[in-house]
């Protein structure tokens, strides 16, 4: 990326290396225009002044969430996944509900999917008591069948206007362990930001909360207080939204433009076979490129499509470390020493293309070392994946020729199912001869195979299976496609009317 390649530049190439909340540096006219293309990849604008801080687990973040609701002078607003109804939901429900009563403007948006089996309505139903605005973003709809597969799932506090905090983490006993049963609490990483940048941050708050019902009131964003505009470093925040891409084309260039090294840090890496070459030919040319993933995960079928990658990422030269806690679910990159991010998307088709995603970037060279000391200090509790003689197993296995037991687990069900993720890709390939297929995507080639002949087979011999269900969606998808054309049809027609004198 040429805004990475400045980046380095400016923090490098004049002998100088910025330190973390030093003056602003001056900045050449080629890197302003550097910035721009930047920004018009991720479709958010570089906002200078701000004051942020790393935070780490449940632990650090916690705390300061509730600190703050309690300090909170106009208004809290609170966009995540999911609130859990346990120990933690009950104590972030305690906060809110006593900050409605103290007469703030309170709000609250969660995922419907997320909070579906972990949160009742009674828990909904006592904020709503006490003041607070609670709504659920994207509820299941007749007419639009196929609507479910957009989540919320950012993971936002905004409070007054000034301040911030925004990362991986959603609200639930995960995030916080069980020291008596030695439970560790689940790998996370959030940031704290006070600044400008907190303006954008609310304006994400109010799109998302006006995707899921009536706007804002106008002038409820506050901007923020000039006192707090001290701060020197400047910061990106990009806020995905369903088919906007702007992340997964940034994380593409940021691979293809690093130069020295790319760390990253996922929970559910499932890339693009686009994104993966981008990585492999970082790794080609030299590239210290590093991925820190779960060694176990919530989603075990997802572990295994994780891994089914892991061959042609350790064969083109990446490090591959799995995380040997309960769960690493922190979503960052550190490239070059220069360029950081950190936020709630995951390296996966979900959080690029169908999501509400909030990531934030930073452009700092003692921000970005701060961010390779704590992945350096997360690889202490990893193991690091090695391919040899065509097998992949952990560094340090007894016995080379297979992959760790909790591998062998999860990952024949992730091949089955990695048949039909990777079939446009792999498969679109073999057939279109657009591209060379590589013999790591034989294995997804074999998989794609003996599901199709499957599903061959149980239409010969019983059709009604396959034609039921096809027969109902299809109904389904018809009939609200009939319907919305028929009130756009009402709706052209007052439009007209409306027009004529």
């Amino acid at each position: 990326m040429i805004g990475l390649v400045l980046c380095r530049w400016s923090c490098e190439g004049r002998g100088k290396t910025m330190e973390f909340g030093a003056a602003p540096r001056t900045r050449p006219p080629l890197e302003a225009l550097a910035a721009q293309t930047f920004s018009r990849i991720t479709e958010a604008r570089r906002v200078d002044g701000n004051t942020i801080r790393l935070l780490r687990d449940g632990s650090e973040n916690y705390p300061l969430w509730l600190e703050a609701i309690a300090a909170a002078q106009t208004t809290v607003h609170l966009e995540n996944y999911f609130i859990e109804e346990d120990e933690v939901g009950h104590c972030f429900a305690d906060a809110l509900a006593g900050a409605a009563r103290r007469g703030l403007r309170v709000r609250v948006l969660y995922d419907w999917l997320g909070c579906k089996a972990r949160t009742s309505r009674q828990f909904w139903n006592r904020l709503e008591s006490a003041g607070v605005e609670v709504r659920s973003y994207n509820p299941p709809r007749l007419d639009n069948p196929l609507g479910w597969i957009s989540r919320d799932h950012r993971k936002l506090l905004c409070l007054d206007g000034q301040l911030a905090f925004a990362g991986g983490l959603c609200i639930g006993h995960d995030w916080k362990g069980d020291a008596g049963r030695g439970v560790a609490a689940w790998r996370d990483t959030a940031l704290e930001i006070r600044g400008p940048a907190v303006l954008p941050l609310e304006s994400a708050f109010a799109d998302s909360w006006a995707a899921a019902g009536p706007p804002l009131p106008p002038g409820q964003v506050i901007a923020p207080r000039q006192e707090s505009l001290s701060g020197a470093v400047p910061v990106w925040v990009i806020a995905g939204k369903p088919g906007s891409m702007g992340l997964y084309r940034l994380e593409q260039v940021v691979a293809e433009f690093a130069e020295r090294s790319l760390w990253l840090s996922d929970a559910y890496f499932v890339a693009t076979t686009a994104y993966v070459r981008a990585l492999c030919g970082a790794a080609r040319n030299g590239v210290d490129v590093r991925l820190l993933v779960p060694g176990s995960s919530n989603f075990p079928a997802v572990q295994g499509l994780s891994r089914l990658g892991y061959r042609p990422l350790l064969a083109a030269g990446v490090r591959v470390f799995e995380w040997n806690g309960p769960m690493m679910h922190a979503k960052t990159a550190v490239a070059d020493g220069c360029w950081s991010r950190i936020g709630s998307s995951n390296s996966n088709i979900s959080s690029w293309i169908a999501n509400r995603e909030l990531d934030l970037v930073v452009d700092d060279a003692g921000f970005a070392k701060e961010m390779e000391a704590m992945y350096e200090l997360d690889l202490e509790n990893a193991t690091e994946m090695i391919f040899q003689s065509g097998r992949i197993h952990a560094a340090g296995a007894t016995h080379p020729s297979a992959m760790p037991p909790r591998v062998r687990r999860t990952a024949s069900a992730g091949r089955l199912i990695a048949g039909t993720v990777g079939f446009a890709s792999a498969v679109g390939a073999s057939l279109s001869q657009k591209r060379p297929v590589g013999p790591t995507e034989g294995y997804i080639l074999a998989a794609a195979g003996a599901i199709l002949l499957g599903l061959a087979l149980v239409a010969a011999t019983l059709p009604r299976l396959i034609a039921y269900p096809i027969a109902a969606l299809g109904a389904w998808i018809g009939l609200t496609l009939v319907i919305r054309a028929y009130k756009l049809r009402v709706a052209a027609r007052v439009a007209s009317s409306r027009e004529r004198p």
